[in-house]
């Protein structure tokens, strides 16, 4: 699937750039999540990393787990837990079929891009997963190098 185009009205707080290095993704699903204010302060000064970054469904629930939002500096002891489990929001349909997917065929949801939508909600963009294997990787690799060989020689 080739990566979707994304809208112009977006504010892209911060990406997962080795999620397409890593994994196949089958399919895209837009998320919105449940923050506290500090939390949403510092996404807006884009201080958030997705390294590692992973969703799991716990009881018809949605969390994502290890995204690193910092701590904003003018919040003093009310401030929120840097890596805590943020859960994320969506249709009870679409949780269905996500545990579905993720339970009996091997699939991993894993976020793709933070950003402020046009309303400017904070929403996470999921895409549903299926691990690369090292031989992927290389072929990937391969097609990536000699695509660019290609463009270069074509531009002399």
């Amino acid at each position: 699937m080739a990566r979707s185009k994304e809208p112009k009205d977006w504010k892209v707080v911060c990406r997962n750039k080795k999620a397409f290095h890593d994994y196949f993704i089958e399919d895209r699903f837009e998320a919105g999540m449940a923050l506290k204010g500090t939390e949403v302060k510092s996404l807006r000064e884009g201080r958030a990393d997705l390294k590692d970054a992973y969703a799991t469904v716990e009881k018809f629930e949605i969390f994502l787990v290890n995204m690193h939002i910092s701590e904003w500096p003018g919040a003093a002891y009310f401030n929120h837990e840097p890596e805590r489990r943020r859960k994320l929001l969506l249709h009870a349909r679409q949780i269905r079929r996500l545990k579905i997917h993720i339970e009996q065929r091997g699939y991993t949801l894993i976020p793709l891009v933070v950003y402020f939508n046009k309303a400017n909600r904070v929403k996470v963009e999921l895409g549903l997963a299926k691990g690369k294997r090292k031989y992927d990787k290389r072929v990937a690799i391969r097609d990536r190098d000699e695509r660019r060989r290609d463009e270069r020689e074509e531009s002399r």
